[in-house]
């Protein structure tokens, strides 16, 4: 939001915050403004530009004799110039090729020496007396471009003709020491009044304990003139009252359209707005000056394209299929929950975003309309991000500026072009509206706030009186009715935020001043604080994963819908993005296993021939949505993938399921927690499920307690789409289950003081029998057997299945030890003899 120091004593005439030509002031003012009201981002001298710079009278304009097209004009200065040459009356001669350059007009000139304003900026040019065409010319006689006012170079710039010659352009146009203060847009988010000149300067005098008083014609209820020439039909009917709860318009007839007053177009031009015509300068004048954004139709256009004869304005959402060509050249299809402005046969805007094209003021227009609207605020942003439109209206509407200064602005906006474009007013003034008579009659968007002086000080350290509150609040046209300590306090009707107390309590902070607040330093407690437990967890599954050689990866929580498409998920299971921030991020993904595998291939290819990749993060999906409040509810998972390329498998190893098993059980016996693992019975339509193959994976519990997770392979498709090794595995679990296994330190078995016997055993079992079972049989016997006084491992090693498919045989190291005596090689086959019978007795297994 920009502002200059100079407008706002052009708004205000008690302004006297600072003199901007004092660099103390300046540097005061911009340093109250940034701890107060907003952060400030450039501050720019803009009245230094026009140093040098002088009004003057072009006294003789006579064709150049070495040129068709060249001008010896003779100036009046005034003699404000001193070192230039002069003819006998004392004018100075100018070489000029304005098509509009004539005797008697009033212009501004760049004497030799002067810089030109439009270079200041970049790489200032620095004008001198040279020869054109074989006479002299001193300095140049400047357009509105070359003065940065405007885009206009095919003429000079005329000037008013009441402006006496020699007259510095600066003291003429009020710029001298005129400065631009550019303040953030996003620290005025929730002050919509503060898009609008008329709220920066009523804050800044606040912040300075000063009252401010709005201008006269800035009320609630203003005065609007009857009709005053033969009245122009006109009709409005809102089909959206929720989304566009005021709509004021009101027709003019008789306009003048030509080029603006120099003061507005300079007005326009410091806060790097181009002036158009009067009739669309002022809109955007009192845009700014309010923050309120105005439109201005041709009255005959919008009639020609209304069947009823006569201008209809409809507001209304699009029909599908309907087009738009807008004031910027573009053509587009609005979204179907756009809010339009239409007649009765076609659309003509898009409502507080941009006009339409075919309806535009321009030079022959003799009739308008002109509009003061309220939007939906979150209509218009997404209107305006779904078409990449930005416009200065849509910077306002979609803060949410309060539809009750509707009336105020558009009697402002029809006074001044009763004035200075010569307009009438042609028809009474339509208010459609959709909000409460009660809030027109308190003159508030929201109920008076009841307060006390010890709510406020409790919150801010001081100890404020009910008087020094009040006057505060005041002193920005706050309404404060107090009973002892107890403050009513009533928003002025531009005001969009104050609903709670706190708000209440956050205006009189900012007022008052922070800076103000007491320098004591705070207690502190002792207490060591709690120590999150899935921090601890997360912290501790990191370290040993890494300790085992697994790298960790952090990847977006938001997919592309092709990688879902890819890990054999299904999008309508996935929560999708309304409003992606880019077209690779439009899913919450529902788990974190694709993200690992998409990042195989890559890996591959840069040369790692083996890794193993973990990550830790959130996951959501519409399975499990929470239906207390509508929102995704979040599952903290962990995922592990396990790969090699072919040449490494090839030179020796095993099934990728088994390697990426012994990171899941390493990483469970670190915790001190037994799993168990159980078949997958048949297709599982559950998404972190659906990337693995069901005939190659398993699902993982918490031995005599909750499931896991779940670990496998992949399936073909899978592979195939991420281009995957076959040796290719991993395994996802829950962090929540995890945790509440009751993660610890592991339990600590005391290790044998005498040799170990470590014996292979292997059985021959139909293929229906997992290895898990089997494994778990032998474990459990070897536990059981003499008890506490062996200490015995059970680990398998090895699974074959021949020819025969009915049959596998799987291999198990057994490593056995006393606490009390070397065993002997008898104890040793007894014991195997003993285990072999009892899984033979189980399962039928056969030792081999």
């Amino acid at each position: 939001m920009k502002i200059s120091t100079n407008t706002l004593k052009f708004i205000n005439e008690h302004y006297h915050s600072v003199d901007s030509t004092a660099a103390n002031g300046m540097t005061g003012l911009v340093d109250r403004i940034g701890a107060q009201l907003g952060a400030v981002e450039e501050v720019v001298p803009y009245g230094a530009r026009f140093e040098g710079v002088v009004v003057v009278k072009v006294v003789t304009c006579v064709d150049h004799p070495n040129s068709d097209h060249l001008h010896i004009c003779k100036i009046d200065d005034g003699h404000a110039i001193e070192g230039v040459d002069r003819d006998e009356n004392g004018y100075v001669q100018v070489v000029c090729g304005a098509p509009n350059v004539r005797a008697g007009i009033t212009v501004a000139w760049l004497p030799p020496g002067s810089t030109v304003p439009e270079t200041y900026d970049d790489d200032p040019f620095v004008l001198s007396a040279r020869p054109l065409r074989g006479e002299v010319s001193n300095g140049m006689l400047a357009s509105a471009r070359e003065l940065s006012i405007g885009d206009s170079h095919e003429g000079i710039m005329e000037l008013d003709d009441n402006i006496v010659a020699g007259t510095a352009f600066a003291d003429a146009y009020k710029l001298r020491g005129d400065v631009v203060i550019d303040m953030e847009n996003k620290m005025f988010t929730h002050r919509p009044d503060c898009f609008g000149w008329l709220g920066i300067a009523r804050e800044i005098e606040g912040i300075y304990h000063r009252p401010y008083k709005s201008p006269e014609w800035y009320t609630l209820r203003p005065e609007f003139p009857a009709v005053e020439t033969e009245a122009l039909k006109l009709e409005v009917r809102n089909e959206l009252p929720e989304l566009a709860p005021r709509f004021v318009v009101v027709a003019m007839s008789g306009v003048t359209v030509r080029q603006s007053p120099v003061w507005l177009q300079v007005g326009l031009a410091k806060v790097g707005m181009r002036p158009i015509n009067n009739i669309v300068d002022y809109t955007n004048f009192f845009m700014l000056e309010t923050g309120q954004p105005l439109h201005a139709y041709d009255y005959d256009k919008v009639a020609a394209l209304s069947d009823a004869g006569h201008p209809v304005l409809l507001v209304r959402h699009p029909a599908e299929g309907e087009k738009i060509a807008l004031l910027n050249g573009k053509e587009i299809t609005p979204r179907s929950e756009a809010v339009m402005i239409a007649t009765d046969h076609q659309l003509i805007g898009v409502g507080g975003v941009m006009g339409g094209a075919d309806t535009e003021v321009d030079e022959n227009t003799k009739n308008i309309i002109i509009e003061c609207a309220n939007f939906d605020m979150y209509s218009i942003r997404r209107t305006a991000m779904a078409h990449g439109l930005f416009t200065d209206a849509v910077t306002r509407f979609n803060k949410g500026q309060s539809p009750l200064q509707n009336a105020a602005v558009i009697a402002k906006i029809v006074d001044e072009i009763r004035t200075y474009a010569d307009g009438k007013v042609a028809s009474e003034l339509i208010d459609v509206h959709a909000f409460a008579p009660e809030i027109l009659e308190r003159g508030s968007l929201h109920d008076p706030v009841q307060v006390t002086t010890g709510f406020i000080n409790a919150r801010l350290g001081w100890d404020l009186s009910a008087e020094e509150i009040t006057t505060l609040l005041t002193n920005v046209e706050f309404r404060v009715a107090a009973h002892g300590d107890t403050l009513t306090v009533t928003a002025p009707f531009w005001r969009t935020d104050i609903e709670l107390p706190e708000d209440v309590v956050e205006e009189v902070g900012r007022l008052y001043g922070y800076d103000h607040l007491p320098l004591e330093l705070p207690k502190r407690d002792l207490t060591p604080a709690y120590k999150n437990a899935q921090f601890s967890l997360k912290a501790t599954l990191r370290e040993i994963l890494a300790a085992a050689g697994a790298n960790e990866v952090l990847s977006y929580s938001f997919v592309h819908g092709n990688l879902l498409d890819k890990a054999a998920q299904s999008r309508d299971q996935a929560f999708q993005v309304a409003n992606a921030l880019s077209p690779d991020l439009q899913y919450y993904r529902m788990s974190l296993t694709p993200s690992l595998l998409d990042r195989i291939s890559m890996n591959l290819k840069a040369g790692n021939d083996r890794f193993a990749l973990f990550e830790m993060n959130k996951t959501h999906n519409l399975l499990h949505a929470d239906d207390d409040n509508g929102l995704p509810s979040e599952f903290g998972m962990l995922a592990t993938v396990v790969t090699a390329n072919d040449k490494v498998v090839a030179k020796g190893g095993g099934a990728a399921f088994y390697e990426a098993r012994v990171y899941l059980e390493h990483l469970a016996t670190r915790l001190g927690i037994a799993l168990e693992y159980t078949p997958v019975a048949g297709d599982v339509n559950y998404p972190v499920m659906q990337p693995y193959d069901p005939a190659r994976s398993a699902f993982v519990h918490v031995k005599d307690g909750d499931t896991l997770g779940v670990i496998g392979e992949y399936k073909q498709s899978v592979r195939k789409a991420m281009k995957l090794p076959v040796h290719t595995a991993g395994f996802e679990i829950g962090l929540d289950v995890l945790l509440s296994a009751g993660t610890g330190k592991p339990k600590y078995t005391a290790l044998p003081r005498f040799p170990k016997v470590t014996q292979d055993m292997t059985v021959r079992v139909s293929s229906e029998i997992t290895f898990a079972s089997i494994e778990a049989a032998l474990a459990s016997f070897m536990q059981s057997y003499n008890k506490s006084e062996y200490f015995t491992t059970v680990q398998g090693i090895d699974m074959y299945q021949g020819d025969d498919l009915a049959y596998k045989n799987i291999t198990f190291r057994i490593t056995a030890a006393s606490y009390e005596r070397t065993l002997t090689d008898g104890e040793v086959v007894e014991m195997l003899d003993l285990a072999a019978a009892a899984v033979h007795g189980q399962f039928g297994a056969e030792r081999l």
